[in-house]
């Protein structure tokens, strides 16, 4: 199973020591990326509309729209890495779209020259329903519905409060529990990319798990901060 032919890339490092206390309060210290990342994502929805229709018609996803949408979706996962879709690092992500070398939470996916119009009408929700099927029991988002007055519990979010009652304790990250997370941020991502009609490759059912894809360079550390 080689990550290098997926043209959706997530990548992930677990930066150890981490602070046993400070998951607590990410929520509070994220509220401001989530005000951002709450008007982005009008406009991401609105962009990705535009661009339905410009590879219905021409085959192309507009490349403008292509590289804001990405950074949306970086974005939104450096925010999802510091937080409770991983806790993979007490470093604050940065208010940017690019790409952050030195971050330990990555995302690249590859522009594809030309798009099939045929399969932009039904990619993004009939061919993607079996996605959605396991995406939902990552996520939480269930079966039952509304009506059913009970959703499962997300089984990203349970994972990571393992890993965080493990880290209150022992201040140190459970490394299988850290894999399998990144498996499931890594599946959801991907099909993400496909869904919001970035590649024509349908993503795997597989759970390349582990901070980096597999068969992939893994993410260059950073230098230590002075005083770390």
């Amino acid at each position: 199973m080689d990550g290098r032919d997926m043209p959706v890339h997530v990548e992930g490092r677990l930066e150890e020591p981490l602070s046993r206390w400070l998951w607590l309060v990410k929520w509070l210290l994220l509220i401001p990326h989530y005000i951002v990342l709450f008007f982005l994502g009008i406009a991401f929805t609105v962009l990705t509309v535009v661009a339905f229709f410009a590879i219905l018609v021409t085959g192309h996803y507009p490349r403008s729209i292509f590289e804001f949408d990405v950074g949306v979706l970086r974005w939104a996962w450096r925010v999802a890495f510091y937080g409770y879709g991983a806790l993979g690092t007490d470093r604050y992500p940065p208010f940017t779209l690019r790409d952050v070398p030195d971050y330990p939470a990555r995302l690249r996916i590859e522009y594809p020259e030309r798009l099939s119009r045929g399969l932009v009408l039904v990619k993004w929700w009939l061919l993607a329903i079996p996605h959605y099927l396991v995406v939902s029991l990552f996520t939480g988002g269930g079966f039952g519905g509304e009506d059913s007055g009970w959703n499962p519990p997300s089984l990203v979010g349970l994972l990571v409060l393992i890993a965080a009652i493990g880290m209150l304790f022992t201040g140190g990250y459970l490394r299988g529990v850290f894999v399998f997370v990144m498996g499931m941020d890594r599946w959801i991502l991907r099909v993400a990319g496909y869904a919001f009609l970035m590649t024509d490759r349908y993503p795997p059912f597989r759970l390349d798990m582990g901070g980096t894809e597999p068969g992939a360079e893994p993410v260059p550390a950073a230098p230590d901060a002075p005083g770390r």
